[in-house]
């Protein structure tokens, strides 16, 4: 490949032929941040303080200073899209400052097949669509429309680039990881501030290294260094740091491997991972007609990988040639165990050996690469003679994957085994699945190529074992239909008797005939953007412009009621859970009706049930909230370990706002939830010590002391009244820093923006 010259013109993406990567900025950035640290860099610092607002003055120390940043670009789902861009409505601007883009992947549920369930996704969310559509014309953002594609692969083939740096209202937005881009899920709110031309505020990362040595090969793929990680790391192992990959096996791997890494790394908490700029990313960048990239990446390529001596918080090492394939779960993605030991494990625990479905393809693994890996296998299989033992569903993530694996033969192959092909969306792997072939309650497992497996994650049946392996691993298995199947050593009868032994899974990295792009299904802004009427109608129940929320009223709280007192584990889809409540993602008050319906209520430990205070009585969650609501009684939520984690979904911040919550109070937080948390205006808080949580009892009242002073550092006081007569104080802690606890005074970030607009104007 040519080197193109480093002062060249080259445009971000065959999208933004206005726009050029500017590696140039970047390279003066580091210059002034080198004189100032004097220390070798990491590549995530590179990038990171590449696109440092004012890299002069901005303090620099890793998990402790609140960088000002300048992402490259935006991108958000469907899901998420409605309140950004509702958000972005209410702020009064004309256009988006950077270039963004919109993706319907979140709102197709998985049911018949594509076709199928395409042509009723776009009936049933016709309104919904209509209003992206002429949003994002209106406001100069692209428009990918559904059965495009996943966001997190459109993104790879079209918008990721090495050394950029972008944010994505999803939490697996670091999927761009695999191109070299520092790539950040967040809530849409940060969205907004970016979209809105302010700098982005991100807490200094630190960094963990992860050596990789060796090469892959036989049954172990990429999908296995990162189930290997997670069950290092664990979920909240990653929180705070950037998980930087280095070392001589990162050429081992493919770019839509290393994608696949980075992708998942949001279930260790990471802020983003990322590879540095090797020859595999060139073939792909090829491959994928951005060679002029690739030739730009490579004259600059002394900025896209770490310093010789970088130093890293921590380092894991991992051999590749070592590496066994692994299967991580159930109801966790950081319960890792090796595939020698799988079967063992999974009889000591008791867990359904009969596999029920495979589920392959989704945002993580759904590359060319993945489906001619998995496709072998089906081919050796049924060339004996063997049929899927287990229903068997494959997710292309683009229609460009979609319209190549149709004209190369391998859905084809896939169609013949059984399986059945859905549109190119997220589908089950976010719970966008009608599943009909076990009633819920019943225990059962299935096993995914996907990458978070949360009690009812995927079908909304909390005794559903959801495990997560490589595509490759979970073919085989449908073909076994049993879970303990090792097909690395074991064997299956044929239907004449014979034993039959998989031989290991094979497949092109990249088309041998190049991509076939399929249909088109690209809408870009038109010139004239001003006779575009973005319409929402007041009766819907889908779409809800937005009231601002009221300032803080300037006092520190008392008699705050304990709304919950949460017992374990609470992610955002606990909080705010997905599957059938996506239609109402553009509607707050409707979708406020499933707040918290998940979290188990450590009174009665019981989910969607918890007192209230004024009739005795248990009810549901969101029905209580809107009593307190009505009655002026302010509450507060009390939460244990890595509050949050999970999707970025802001509307878990968002309906405890509406609902009238003043305070999240918690063990500890993941890093976005707690980011959304205070966009809104709410006050997340966490236990000097941990062993206060015990403290708290679900009739208390609480008063929060310090707010009228608060400044960032300074812990807060939490007067505890018990019901009994009796009382206690405990010390709490806050992350807020100056600019932020602006955003809780003025009662949200997007009220400050305002605030801060209208100053200017006078």
């Amino acid at each position: 490949m040519a080197t193109v010259a480093k002062d060249a013109k080259v445009a971000l993406s065959a999208f933004d032929r206005d726009k050029y990567i500017n590696y140039s900025k970047m390279e003066a950035n580091l210059k002034v941040v080198r004189d100032r640290l004097q220390k070798p860099l990491t590549l995530a610092e590179k990038i990171v303080y590449g696109h440092l607002d004012d890299p002069v003055s901005q303090d620099i120390e890793r998990g402790v200073s609140y960088l000002k940043l300048r992402p490259d670009r935006v991108a958000c789902q469907d899901a998420t899209a409605q309140m950004a861009i509702l958000q972005f409505m209410s702020a009064g601007l004309p256009t988006v400052a950077v270039p963004s883009t919109v993706h319907c992947d979140h709102l197709i549920e998985a049911q018949k097949g594509g076709v199928a369930d395409l042509a009723r996704a776009n009936d049933i969310n016709r309104e919904v669509y209509d209003f992206l559509a002429t949003s994002t014309a209106k406001y100069g953002i692209g428009f990918w429309k559904p059965g495009s594609g996943i966001i997190h692969q459109i993104v790879l083939e079209n918008y990721a680039f090495p050394g950029g740096m972008m944010i994505g209202t999803d939490s697996h937005t670091p999927n761009a990881g695999g191109l070299g881009m520092v790539a950040v899920g967040v809530g849409g709110a940060d969205a907004v501030d970016v979209m809105a031309g302010l700098p982005w505020e991100l807490k200094c990362p630190k960094v963990i290294g992860v050596k990789l040595t060796g090469q892959l090969s036989g049954w172990t793929s990429a999908k296995d260094v990162i189930l290997k990680v997670a069950g290092i790391l664990t979920v909240k192992g990653g929180t705070g740091a950037i998980v930087e990959y280095f070392g001589p096996g990162v050429d081992s791997l493919s770019c839509t491997g290393m994608a696949t890494v980075c992708n998942m790394g949001a279930e260790i908490g990471a802020t983003t991972s990322l590879f540095p700029f090797n020859g595999r990313m060139k073939d792909y960048l090829t491959a994928t007609n951005r060679s002029a990239i690739a030739g730009l990446a490579e004259s600059w390529s002394h900025n896209l990988r770490a310093d010789e001596g970088a130093i890293y918080d921590q380092v894991i090492e991992i051999d590749l040639s070592t590496l066994e394939p692994h299967i991580n779960g159930p109801f966790t993605p950081d319960l890792a165990t090796p595939l020698s030991k799988f079967a063992a494990t999974a009889k000591e625990n008791g867990w359904p050996s009969e596999l029920k479905v495979g589920l392959i393809g989704s945002c993580t693994n759904s590359s060319y690469e993945d489906m001619a890996r998995s496709a072998s296998l089906a081919e050796q299989a049924m060339a004996a003679g063997l049929k899927a033992k287990a229903g068997f569903t494959i997710t292309p993530g683009s229609e460009q994957i979609r319209a190549t694996i149709e004209r190369d033969g391998q859905m084809e192959v896939f169609e013949k085994a059984g399986g059945v092909v859905l549109a190119n969306a997220c589908g089950p792997c976010i719970g966008q699945w009608d599943r009909q072939d076990v009633p819920k309650g019943t225990k059962n497992s299935i096993i995914t190529s996907y990458n978070r497996n949360f009690t009812a994650r995927n079908d909304g049946n909390p005794a559903t074992h959801a495990f997560v392996a490589s595509p490759e691993l979970v073919t085989a298995l449908v073909f076994a239909g049993d879970l303990t199947f090792n097909p690395a050593t074991d064997t299956l009868k044929t239907p004449d008797g014979k034993d039959f032994k998989f031989a290991a899974p094979f497949g092109n990295e990249l088309p041998p005939r190049g991509y076939d792009p399929g249909v088109d299904t690209y809408q870009g802004p038109p010139a004239d953007r001003s006779k575009v009427q973005v319409s929402v109608d007041p009766k819907s129940n889908r779409l809800q412009l937005l009231e601002p929320f009221k300032a803080w009223d300037g006092k520190d709280p008392k008699d705050l009621a304990v709304l919950i007192k949460v017992k374990g584990k609470c992610t955002t889809d606990h909080i705010s859970a997905a599957g059938p409540w996506l239609k109402f993602r553009g509607h707050l008050d409707n979708i406020s009706n499933n707040m918290l319906i998940g979290a188990i209520n450590i009174e009665n430990e019981k989910a969607n049930s918890i007192r209230n205070m004024y009739n005795g009585e248990f009810e549901p969650v969101p029905k209580v909230a809107r009593d307190y609501k009505a009655k002026g009684q302010s509450w507060i939520v009390v939460g244990d370990e890595n509050y949050g984690e999970g999707s970025s979904r802001e509307h878990a911040a968002l309906e405890v706002r509406h609902l009238g919550g003043f305070a999240v109070l918690v063990k500890s937080f993941a890093r976005i939830h707690e980011t959304n948390l205070k966009k809104q205006g709410v006050l997340p808080l966490t236990f000097a010590n941990p062993k206060d949580y015990e403290k708290i009892r679900p009739d208390d009242k609480i008063d929060i002391v310090g707010l009228t002073t608060f400044t960032p550092g300074v812990p807060l006081k939490l007067n505890i009244r018990h019901k009994d007569g009796s009382a206690e104080e405990i010390t709490v802690n806050h992350t807020f820093n100056e600019g932020q606890i602006e955003w809780f005074k003025a009662g949200s970030a997007l009220n400050r923006m305002r605030e801060l607009a209208a100053a200017g104007k006078q």
